[in-house]
């Protein structure tokens, strides 16, 4: 019990809360009155956001997209930043950055479904890997504007920095950057099964 009520069981406790906090389901609720989770791919991320909102407001699609996108890449940053204020070791700053992504992906309030995880991901690798998430944000940007597959544009730039923290940071502890990468290939499975079978939907 003593350890819910320390700084770092506080901050672990947070990070995952926040983490979970679904905005793309409750931004497409309140503003465009669609349940995404029931529509397009049930995701509850930025590119499913756009995809189902865009069937009917293809202006109000672009806005809740980005704003899907940010709030989900800073649920993550927010906790870290209180975190680095208060003095947190980076042990505990990867724990939050591994929790942040955990209550994405599988949150309390959606009986522990949740998102892709990705824009969560990339948010708190750019406080904790800030060169490596540059590296990955390129290699996403090419190939989505070739591809045009976001799952695949994703875990392309996903890989990137994997493979680049281990030449940019080869004395780290790399368990938190694999722990954080497996989550994400491993929510995207379905996607990944469909880009084997050609299926994969593209963003236009």
């Amino acid at each position: 019990m003593d350890f819910l009520f320390s700084l770092n069981g506080e901050l672990f406790i947070a990070a995952y809360l926040v983490g979970g906090i679904p905005f793309g389901l409750l931004l497409a609720k309140f503003f465009a009155g669609v349940d995404v989770k029931s529509s397009g791919s049930g995701s509850i991320g930025a590119t499913n956001v756009l995809r189902v909102v865009k069937e009917t407001n293809p202006a109000l699609a672009k806005k809740l997209g980005a704003a899907t996108l940010a709030l989900d890449a800073l649920k993550g940053v927010v906790v870290l930043t209180a975190g680095h204020f208060l003095g947190a070791s980076e042990a505990t700053l990867w724990g939050i950055a591994v929790l942040a992504v955990i209550g994405h992906c599988f949150s309390p309030y959606l009986n522990f479904e949740g998102g892709k995880g990705i824009a969560t991901g990339m948010g708190v690798m750019m406080f904790m890997l800030p060169i490596e998430t540059v590296i990955a944000l390129v290699v996403w940007f090419g190939f989505a504007k070739t591809l045009r597959i976001s799952s695949a544009s994703s875990l392309l730039g996903l890989t990137a920095l994997m493979i680049s923290s281990f030449y940019i940071h080869p004395d780290m502890p790399h368990a938190p950057v694999i722990l954080i990468g497996f989550i994400l290939f491993y929510k995207h499975i379905p996607n990944i099964i469909r880009i084997i079978q050609g299926k994969e939907k593209r963003v236009i």
